[in-house]
């Protein structure tokens, strides 16, 4: 493998050199790097950003950048907390968004800590209290260790809120807004005044794949003096995956799974999506004995299990992974060649998100869904998606009435 040296500027203060692969094809995230280091200065940001479209360095490197200006953490202030968080609604996207922040900071010395459930609560808040300059976190095991007094955040001033429309539909603004009133107050950006050059304002990244009102909501609350930034085009299927939906009867779903597998995966590697996680054990145990390399993300598993597990597919010892929404979205899995939708899932944006799992940073990939008469709740939102995209519409979605009007929006009468 061939490697160069990436130098990033990321102020007239600080560079980085960051090994990274020659013509790997990053050209979204790249962009995604520009736009935000250019409009950090003093501004909060949204992000609206496709997916695989390269956002997380476009947090980190401003956050760096920030981080670099400040005094190193040492015993002085090493109680006082980390100097930026990042919130994300799973665990396993947590874990990705460490590593990856890892391969910027190790060059500055700079220490990322995660805190998350399916581990000791107590290990890891010592870790944060031995000194650390970033944190990143679930919002439940976040307030846990805030509200039992094993951390503060005393001196956060930068925060990321990754994933912000999944957060608030897992629930977890609460527990947000909770962790946002444990950050200093006294440095909010003032809305219509002229910002002081000398002091540290609170700067706050969200990034979302769409900008519905609870996400705008949000915004209003906690941003100030922001710019959007759009990345790719938010929301959208990315042109790199070829989509094929499927319409059939529950019964016939086991043996058509089998013939796209054995006709398409080879030794590509393969992501399953069930609604259920009893349908996912079930999938599993059955593709095993059939013979496939498969492993299983889902409920209901020790955090041990599920990083194991991720880690045997990204490694390739299992080229067939069986998952339920867990593994939908903001998880970066490498050469995911085809995506299939064994149980269509309930709304659009999970649709989107689980097929943005194979096709990113610039790579071709395949979505295959199986859609039943159980899912006319979707039919309307699909098609007008595969018509967007310039897919194929399968005739039988096309006629169904289901997918002439957007339900709530008009009442059928045959």
């Amino acid at each position: 493998m061939d490697l160069s040296t990436k130098k990033i500027m990321l102020d007239h203060q600080i560079q980085i050199q960051i090994p990274g692969r020659v013509g790997s094809g990053r050209s979204d995230g790249r962009r995604a790097r520009a736009q935000s280091v250019q409009t950090v200065s003093n501004r909060d940001v949204i992000g609206l950003a496709q997916t695989g479209s390269g956002k997380t360095a476009a947090y980190v490197l401003p956050m760096l950048s920030y981080i670099s200006k400040l005094p190193r953490i040492s015993e002085k202030n090493k109680d006082q907390g980390p100097y930026a968080l990042v919130l994300c609604p799973t665990r396993e996207l947590a874990k990705q968004i460490e590593d990856e922040i890892v391969k910027f900071a190790r060059y500055l010395g700079f220490k990322v800590i995660s805190i998350i459930g399916g581990k000791s609560i107590q290990e890891q808040c010592f870790k944060v209290c031995c000194g650390c300059e970033i944190v990143v976190a679930t919002p439940g095991r976040l307030i846990d260790c805030l509200e039992g007094q094993y951390i503060v955040l005393n001196q956060c001033n930068y925060l990321v809120l990754d994933e912000a429309d999944r957060m608030i539909d897992m629930g977890f603004e609460p527990q947000v807004e909770r962790v946002l009133k444990r950050m200093p107050s006294s440095n909010l950006k003032p809305e219509n005044e002229e910002l002081d050059v000398k002091k540290i304002y609170r700067t706050t990244y969200m990034f979302s794949a769409t900008m519905r009102p609870a996400v705008e909501s949000l915004a209003r609350k906690y941003l100030r003096n922001h710019v959007v930034v759009t990345i790719g085009t938010a929301g959208e299927i990315s042109d790199c995956i070829k989509q094929t939906v499927i319409m059939l009867k529950e019964s016939e779903k086991m043996m058509r799974l089998q013939q796209e597998l054995l006709n398409k995966v080879g030794d590509n590697t393969v992501i399953i999506f069930t609604n259920t996680k009893e349908s996912a054990e079930f999938l599993s145990i059955s593709l095993d004995k059939s013979g496939f390399h498969v492993t299983t993300l889902r409920g209901g598993m020790s955090q041990e299990q599920r990083e194991q597990n991720l880690k045997g597919f990204r490694d390739r010892r299992f080229n067939v992974l069986v998952a339920t929404n867990v593994a939908s979205r903001g998880m970066d899995i490498p050469d995911v060649a085809h995506v299939i939708n064994y149980d269509m899932p309930g709304d659009i944006e999970t649709y989107t998100h689980r097929i943005g799992r194979t096709g990113r940073a610039g790579k071709t990939g395949e979505a295959t869904t199986f859609l039943t008469l159980q899912d006319t709740n979707v039919f309307y939102d699909l098609k007008q998606m595969l018509i967007q995209s310039k897919s194929s519409v399968p005739h039988a979605l096309l006629r169904h009435e289901a997918s002439k009007f957007k339900p709530g929006t008009i009442s059928y009468t045959p």
